[in-house]
């Protein structure tokens, strides 16, 4: 039974991946210090024999014990909610913590797969975004955090396959919904359900012309792990390039859930990109990769889910204050 460890492992993304490779037949370890997992989020794996649970802080030392096949980075924040709440965690996590990544990868003899981002793109100036294209990243500015430890992941990534011939595959994700989101954690479709759930008004935060495209889950891990088995070393997007407005997208929640909310417009914070879509030939050719769930299909799914949480987590604190963030 090959091993594989998945930091990140009670989170939304690092969940769906621990039930994947349980279900093809590998001995999951996961690991997670909880600050923004949660272990609700992988209890119904606990009685599994081939399934073991570390709570631990990858910033700051890892530890494994027995041979290791395959190590997925997925220890993130991975919301602007939460990278603004926590950004030197965040900016540890994305450099301490793939140093220490990398180092038991190459210690254990382990293939490397490491969860980039669309944000490395930052608010590009090319669209759709290809694996060529460099980026558009304030360094200094709120979301930097997060960008630029994705983007020095990456890098030092490249350097430890370069000089040390680790086996390394990058993950660049765009936006990936699905059950197992946190309802509070600030992203656009949580955010909007949450508020059409509560019987709030929808917030939009700018003129809602800027432009998303979004992935279901399960067709986000079907392409990591095409990626993780691959012989491709350099990045790869995944994500769906099915782009919509965020006001269109604002009406297919309300559609979707049939309430009656207006909608509200707020400024839009500070580096906020103003389009994303993946351009996806790479997954296509060398993945034998695209998108299968629809948008329709893959939101029901996702909103039977937030309809099934309890009164305390429907309403959960979700608000934070961007005003220190938005440009006057």
């Amino acid at each position: 039974m090959k091993r594989v460890l998945i930091t990140g492992a009670a989170g939304f993304l690092g969940s769906h991946l621990c039930d994947r490779f349980i279900k093809d037949g590998y001995h999951v370890l996961a690991m997670d210090n909880l600050i923004t997992g949660r272990l609700k989020n992988i209890e119904h794996l606990f009685h599994l024999e081939q399934f073991e649970f570390h709570n631990n802080d990858v910033s700051k030392f890892i530890n494994v014990s027995g041979e290791l096949d395959y190590i997925l980075h997925f220890a993130s924040p991975a919301s602007p909610i939460d990278y603004l709440k926590i950004p030197i965690q965040t900016l540890k996590v994305g450099s301490l913590g793939v140093h220490n990544c990398l180092g038991l990868a190459k210690a254990k003899g382990a293939r490397i797969l490491i969860a980039s981002t669309s944000e490395v793109y930052g608010d590009p100036t090319v669209h759709p975004q290809s694996e060529e294209y460099w980026g558009n990243v304030n360094p200094v500015g709120p979301r930097g955090v997060y960008d630029e430890a994705k983007r020095f992941q990456e890098a030092i990534t490249m350097a430890y396959h370069n000089f040390h011939g680790l086996e390394t595959r990058i993950i660049r994700i765009f936006n990936t919904y699905g059950p197992r989101m946190r309802l509070n954690d600030g992203r656009v479709l949580p955010a909007f359900i949450g508020q059409a759930l509560r019987g709030e008004d929808l917030t939009i935060f700018g003129d809602g012309s800027q432009t998303r495209s979004f992935c279901f889950v399960d067709d986000l891990v079907e392409g990591i792990v095409r990626l993780l088995l691959s012989d491709y070393v350099y990045p790869v997007n995944v994500g769906n390039p099915s782009e919509i407005t965020i006001s269109q997208f604002a009406e297919e929640i309300i559609q979707l859930t049939g309430t009656k909310q207006s909608i509200i417009y707020k400024d839009l914070p500070v580096d906020d990109p103003k389009q994303r879509q993946p351009e996806i030939s790479k997954a296509r050719e060398i993945l034998k990769w695209e998108p299968k769930i629809n948008r329709a299909e893959g939101l029901k799914l996702t909103y039977e889910y937030f309809k099934g949480l309890s009164k305390e987590e429907l309403f959960e604190s979700n608000h934070y204050n961007f005003d220190k963030y938005i440009k006057k």
